[in-house]
């Protein structure tokens, strides 16, 4: 069987023929090398190419340190060596037709992952008539610092010029331009909800999926400008787009790493700001996150939620769950807004036998990824809201079902996760009834459960510690999530 081809605005391409009689293409330009005299610049069109153009392997990553132990074993993160970064992958049913597409933004903090992550392999959305697409976009210092006369936030730049490549290209490969759905998880959820007040990016995408992510997770232009300040006191340069070009990108990954660990320890809150509670020096710049709510276009349907237990992914392979004390518990909840003599009665009552660490897991669990998700599809014109609650073995079933485990259930890829799942089977069933409940939302339809209301909060729960069926809930969590009114 011949290889398929597609045809672009810089060319043609090469792709493979997949399972399921789909097509393939990987590592399709759609910006041109940020390097040289294009770093730190918006991106820029990619140059035409002659001839046929191979797409059969995953194209270069964006620079990226990589992740530590134990960290490494539980989130596979594939590196492609090579400046050509700024692209990305196409599955399709077939290049003829126009099916719904889907555009998925990796996570990985704003200074890790790819498009090329195992998880997040296409294969199944195509063979159930989804063109899906990954991308690659500017990490770290190269698309988050804010640097004197570059342009701010260049990673969602890139993520705009991502989807305006398959606006202008996606119909030659079986896709619709009128049906994009933009989908991500973690920070690429937190860059969906920023693309959707973008109005650069208006049109581009007409229903968005966030997984672990929404507003709430920027940097305001002051604290970027201090945190600039202090990272190039680190690297003993000047605090400039010339003196940071002059460092390899691969070079600032480690750097990147120790400032987010001092970000993350808060020690100078008048340096750090609202990164001391984030965790994230590197994050879209934006001058309100309410503003951002505020903006977001309303004609976009959403599909949101966030998984049971998010913060166990970073508190139980370290062993911090084991090592919090009860004054570290109550200054964790007075620092992110709780009154602890308030809220830590109400956090134990609906975890009986849980210790410090596991409430202080739960109570930043709801401030990083639950209430943020709330605020946004209480603040939709229609919302769906999911909470995926399937505990994974990993950590001696101690993990949870935490940050991340549920993108291979969404992807139907649960031979491709790494350590995350654990070392017991997971349900086969749940990831088709996830799917199938995502593929219906990016085709157009309802994703099988009833909309997001101040009056019901119907939340479809896939999964939990008892079963691994999804169950429709209304409103669960109420009273932890009643502590959040006002302060998130």
């Amino acid at each position: 069987m011949a290889a398929p081809e597609g045809v672009t605005r810089q060319g043609r391409v090469r792709g493979v023929q997949g399972p399921h009689g789909i097509e393939v293409f990987r590592g399709i330009p759609y910006a041109a090398p940020p390097f040289g005299p294009r770093r730190f610049t918006a991106p820029q069109p990619a140059p035409a190419w002659d001839g046929v153009r191979d797409a059969t392997a995953f194209g270069p990553t964006a620079p990226k340190g990589g992740y530590a132990p134990p960290f490494d074993a539980l989130l596979p993160e594939p590196s492609v060596a090579g400046e050509d970064c700024l692209n990305l992958n196409v599955w399709t049913p077939s290049a003829v037709g126009r099916a719904p597409v889907m555009v998925w933004l990796h996570g990985g903090a704003f200074v890790n992952g790819s498009g090329a992550v195992p998880s997040h392999d296409g294969t199944a959305f195509a063979r159930d008539g989804v063109v899906c697409v990954t991308a690659n976009y500017r990490l770290g210092t190269d698309g988050y610092l804010a640097l004197e006369g570059a342009p701010d936030n260049r990673g969602v730049l890139d993520q705009i010029a991502a989807l305006r490549w398959v606006r202008d290209n996606i119909a030659a490969f079986g896709g619709d331009p009128d049906r994009v759905t933009v989908a991500g998880e973690s920070a690429g959820a937190m860059s969906v909800a920023f693309l959707l007040a973008a109005p650069a990016a208006r049109g581009l995408f007409h229903r968005a999926i966030l997984q672990s992510g929404a507003h709430g997770m920027t940097v305001t232009p002051a604290t970027a400008r201090r945190i600039t300040a202090r990272f190039a006191a680190m690297l003993e340069i000047e605090p400039t787009a010339a003196a940071f070009a002059a460092l390899p990108a691969a070079a600032l990954g480690p750097a990147q790493t120790l400032l987010r660990a001092e970000a993350a320890a808060g020690a100078d809150p008048a340096l750090w700001g609202e990164t001391a509670l984030t965790m994230l020096p590197f994050a879209p710049i934006a001058d309100d996150p309410a503003a951002l709510r505020a903006a977001t276009d309303p004609g976009v349907p959403l599909l949101v939620g966030s998984t049971t237990e998010e913060y166990r992914l970073f508190t139980v392979p370290t062993g911090v769950v084991d090592r919090v004390t009860t004054a570290r518990l109550r200054q964790t909840a007075a620092r992110y807004g709780l009154d602890p003599d308030t809220a830590l009665p109400v956090y134990a009552a609906a975890r009986p036998g849980a210790g410090p660490g596991d409430l202080m897991s739960a109570i930043l669990t709801d401030w990083f990824f639950r209430v943020p998700a709330l605020r946004l599809a209480e603040a939709a014109r229609r919302a769906h809201v999911y909470e995926f609650g399937w505990p994974s073995s990993a950590c001696d079933g101690r993990l949870g079902a935490c940050h991340g485990s549920d993108v291979p259930f969404v992807f139907d890829t649960l031979g491709t996760a790494g350590g995350l799942l654990g070392p017991d089977p997971a349900p086969q069933a749940l990831a088709d009834a996830m799917h199938a409940a995502w593929v219906a939302f990016a085709t157009g339809d309802d994703p099988g459960w009833p909309a997001y209301t101040p009056e019901r909060r119907a939340t479809l729960r896939f999964g939990g510690p008892d079963r691994a069926v999804p169950r429709l809930l209304d409103d669960p969590g109420a009273a932890e999530r009643a502590l959040w009114d006002g302060v998130r």
